[in-house]
Formats: C-alpha cells, sequence, structure tokens
C-alpha cells in the first residue's frame, strides 16, 4: 500500500525509522502522526507525501485531502510513478475524468508497461468517448478477459468498424451477457430488440414442442 523507505535530505529517514512497524500493524493514525511531522521538515522527500496521503485514505479520507499530498508528492518527484497513479484514483473518486486521465497517462507515460494505469485509462476514454485512445490502451492493457471483449466492440461500433468477430467474442461467454446486453443497447443505435445467441443446452433436432423442462 505504501513506500516505508523513504529517503530525502535531513533527518526524514531517522524521523520514518518507526513508519514500516505502523504500517504493518495498520496503525492508521501513528502512522499519519510520524508523517506530518516528517511532512514539516525542509527538503521532506515524495514518499513522505506519498504515504501521508494513502494513510489518509485508508481512514476515509476525502479524495481532497489526498490530492493536496499527492501534489506535493509530485512536486518534489516528478517522476513518482506510483503518486500520479495515485492522483488519478483521486480525481476518478472526485469525479474529475479529464484530471484521472491525465494522471494515469503520466503513469503510464513514466512506466510504458504499468497494466493497471493502462486499464484506467481505457475504463477512462471508453467513459469519455475517447475511441482512438481507448483502442491504445486496450492494446497496452495486457489480457482483460471479459472487460477487454466488451470494450473491443464497444470500440469497433463507436468507430463505425465492422465489428462481427468482437461481437462474437463477446457473446460467446455466458457469464458476460449482462454487460454484453449493456454494450449492445449502448451501441444499437435505435436497431433493438436484438437476437442473442442462445445460452444452455437447446432440444435435440425433432423433439416434440414443450418437452424441455416445465
Amino acid at each position: 500500500m505504501a513506500e516505508s523507505g523513504a529517503t530525502g535530505r535531513g533527518s526524514a529517514p531517522r524521523a520514518l525509522a518507526a513508519l514500516p512497524a505502523l504500517l504493518a500493524a495498520r496503525d492508521w493514525a501513528a502512522a499519519e502522526r510520524l508523517l506530518r511531522r516528517a511532512a514539516r521538515q525542509n527538503g521532506a522527500p515524495a514518499p513522505v507525501f506519498y504515504n501521508l496521503a494513502k494513510v489518509i485514505e485508508a481512514q476515509g479520507g476525502t479524495p481532497a485531502q489526498r490530492l493536496a499530498w499527492l501534489a506535493r508528492a509530485t512536486a518534489a518527484d516528478p517522476v513518482h510513478a506510483d503518486a500520479w497513479f495515485e492522483t488519478g484514483r483521486a480525481r476518478l473518486a472526485a469525479g474529475d475524468l479529464a484530471g484521472a486521465e491525465a494522471a494515469f497517462a503520466r503513469t503510464a507515460a513514466l512506466q510504458p508497461g504499468a497494466r493497471d494505469a493502462w486499464a484506467m485509462l481505457l475504463r477512462l476514454r471508453l467513459r469519455l468517448g475517447r475511441w482512438q485512445a481507448a483502442r491504445e490502451a486496450l492494446a497496452r492493457a495486457g489480457d482483460l478477459g471479459g472487460e477487454g471483449r466488451i470494450a473491443a466492440y464497444r470500440i469497433a461500433c463507436e468507430l463505425g468498424e465492422p465489428a462481427a468477430a468482437e461481437r462474437a467474442a463477446m457473446l460467446a461467454d455466458p457469464a458476460l451477457r449482462p454487460a454484453a446486453l449493456r454494450a449492445l443497447a449502448q451501441t444499437a443505435r435505435g436497431r433493438l430488440p436484438l437476437r442473442l445467441p442462445p445460452t444452455g443446452p437447446q432440444p435435440s433436432e425433432g423433439a416434440a414442442p414443450g418437452s424441455g423442462r416445465t
């Protein structure tokens, strides 16, 4: 959850010697007091502010409270990828979709292999209607299972591309049916009702009507 190995100028490392034990014990209140003292020191390093934001979140703090400390973390270390990721989470919790996308994009730029950042970018770009950018995020996010199949279908539809293969892949898994129906409705453009493939065992050929379950 947090970075316990904070380093930097001054006496911050010595002041944080007790932090790992407090985090392990989930003593958030004591950890917060310790981190606030460290944050008051000149030259406090970015992990102090990052950890403080995480400890505040663990105690139910608001997105605004978290963002205040995360802003100090990224100011102290602009390449602190985890702080940018947490900034994205906090902005998303605050309803700032554009700000969240920008923060997750910073994470992805700093750590191109960070699949969790790309997955968050995919979800946000779908909500923002940024279809080409969503496709890039989908390609970088790794295997997202059913979520990825649904996203691929929706992106193709929204871009006006043939989507038969994506639709078939999405509907092949009965467990995805509720989410698939939502995606079909979102992209139907008034073409409902839909004819969907069956999901369960079908009566054998020539079976008499009414010979199934009662």
